[in-house]
């Protein structure tokens, strides 16, 4: 047991100088000499350290184990992309997802007039079209609970998640960030891609909602400005905690908005939830 404990103290104390920690011996206890006549030098090495300073230096040593061990988000990813949809790709063999927006399933339709069209399809070409033949570079945030790298990717100097909400083949992911918010607003003022007519959000969708609600129309404005009991003016956006149950009611001076910065000018603010 002695060769054993000189093991994992010498593995200990590599271990923390390598990582530039030194490793102290405190004190000479009564018990030492012992110590050094059963065990030798590597009962003497365990024993004289006493148990706080040996706790304390164990519980660095795995903290530090921990950090070298946990992935790095912030590495850039690049080259070719194969496309998985909207907002999906994969580069350098890595499964990537575009930080900040939500682009329609792959499989999922909108409405233009009375007829269907496979928006999902559409916006997946769209980000083929826009990365096809060119290298894509990512600058990795997180990762979700897929395992998949959550990203703002490049290519060239243009913001790939900001093209695709700026264009309308994707909302701003308002749950997890504001990031892009702008963009869809300006999209939506264009009545660009989804915003041409009806649409069922994506993350809707995916809970298996198939019809598009009456405020999510092309020309239709959605976020909704309401007047709180308290005679508050506050602004709720698809997405927001509040936003399903919240009703406007234009006879008390609630009212729809286009953009937030239009809701803001006109004095209401935003929900904090």
């Amino acid at each position: 047991r002695a060769g054993e404990s000189l093991g994992r103290v010498s593995a200990l104390s590599g271990d923390l100088g390598a990582l530039g920690v030194e490793m102290r011996v405190y004190g000479r206890p009564p018990q030492l000499e012992r110590a050094e006549g059963e065990g030798g030098a590597a009962a003497v090495a365990f024993s004289t350290l006493p148990v706080p300073f040996l706790g304390m230096r164990l519980l660095v040593a795995a903290l530090f184990a921990l950090v070298l061990a946990a992935p790095s988000f912030a590495a850039d990813l690049q080259g070719p992309a194969h496309v998985i949809d909207g907002d999906t790709i994969e580069v350098a063999g890595q499964r990537v997802r575009l930080h900040g927006i939500d682009a329609p399933e792959a499989d999922q339709t909108c409405r233009l007039g009375s007829q269907e069209w496979r928006c999902g399809l559409v916006a997946t070409d769209q980000l083929i079209e826009a990365t096809s033949g060119r290298d894509v570079r990512c600058e990795g945030r997180d990762r979700d609970r897929y395992g998949r790298i959550v990203a703002v990717c490049f290519v060239g100097d243009t913001n790939l998640n900001a093209w695709l909400a700026s264009e309308g083949w994707a909302l701003a992911y308002r749950k997890y960030s504001l990031d892009y918010v702008d963009e869809e607003d300006r999209a939506r003022a264009s009545r660009k891609g989804l915003w041409r007519d009806e649409f069922i959000a994506p993350w809707d969708w995916r809970r298996g909602v198939r019809e598009p609600a009456n405020d999510n129309v092309a020309g239709k404005c959605l976020i909704k400005g309401n007047i709180s009991s308290k005679g508050e003016r506050i602004y709720h956006i698809p997405g927001g905690q509040d936003y399903e149950r919240t009703k406007i009611s234009t006879a008390k001076g609630e009212r729809w908005f286009c953009t937030e910065a239009e809701a803001r000018a006109a004095g209401w603010r935003a929900s904090k939830r």
